[in-house]
């Protein structure tokens, strides 16, 4: 099964697959749909909770180990894994393949991971996931689709905002939806119920737009003159190599 991070909380609310993985690159998106599996999973029991780093082959062997021992209590659990490549490995790859296999209705694997590519989407693994559980891919909010992500971020704190001061959060908190998410929370504080208008955004919010150098292509391709200076500004403050914006 293939879930988007909107569709999860409406699946959780129904049923609880033995294993889950969340993929990609955006902490803040991935985190919150991490957190909605941990609570769904003590809300049906699971009351205990331990995690592994993936960092070498050898680290598989203590998940092995900790897979097939039983808890000390009789309590039923999460283990959580988080890896730090796309690519398990050999080991990796036929490990979690017999974890998701296995059925344990005492055990529950939520599984961390980074952005899967293509190739890694179609390992032995993640098809494992998606037969017996789910995977949840998270992806960035493009720009075009910002203004609106933070709309419906207004909508779950309550805030009423204007098109003018949404549209100015996004300029200034581009590529950091953490940052975007934390200036909404500090916002509605301000407001206090009040409308969110252009004034009190501009007298609260920092710049903490990050760029990366594919965007600067985007906006230029794009012919988006304005956004592709702001964007080089960006790169140019963040200390990255002129190389690598000329490549």
């Amino acid at each position: 099964m293939k879930l988007t991070p909107e569709s999860l909380r409406g699946h959780l609310a129904e049923r609880l697959l033995p294993v889950y993985l969340i993929s990609g690159d955006e902490p803040l998106l991935a985190g919150e749909a991490a957190d909605a599996v941990r609570t769904a999973a003590r809300s049906a029991g699971f009351s205990e909770r331990e995690v592994y780093f993936i960092e070498r082959a050898g680290d598989w062997d203590e998940v092995r180990a900790a897979a097939a021992a039983r808890s000390l209590f009789g309590a039923r659990r999460v283990l959580e894994i988080r890896l730090a490549s796309a690519r398990p490995g050999t080991a990796g790859n036929a490990t979690l393949v017999a974890l998701t296999e296995a059925h344990d209705p005492d055990t529950l694997f939520l599984l961390l991971a980074p952005r899967l590519d293509r190739d890694a989407q179609g390992a032995d693994w993640v098809r494992a996931v998606e037969a017996h559980g789910a995977w949840v891919p998270v992806w960035p909010v493009d720009p075009e689709r910002l203004v609106a992500w933070l709309r419906s971020r207004c909508r779950k704190l309550a805030l009423e905002a204007s098109d003018e001061a949404l549209e100015l959060i996004a300029s200034r908190t581009e590529g950091n939806l953490l940052a975007a998410h934390q200036e909404l929370s500090q916002l509605a504080l301000l407001a206090g119920g009040a409308r969110l208008t252009l004034d009190i955004v501009l007298g609260s919010v920092a710049d903490s737009a990050r760029f990366d150098v594919s965007r600067l292509g985007e906006a230029v391709l794009a012919g988006e003159t304005a956004r592709a200076l702001r964007v080089l500004g960006g790169l140019r403050a963040e200390g990255t190599e002129p190389t690598l914006v000329l490549w």
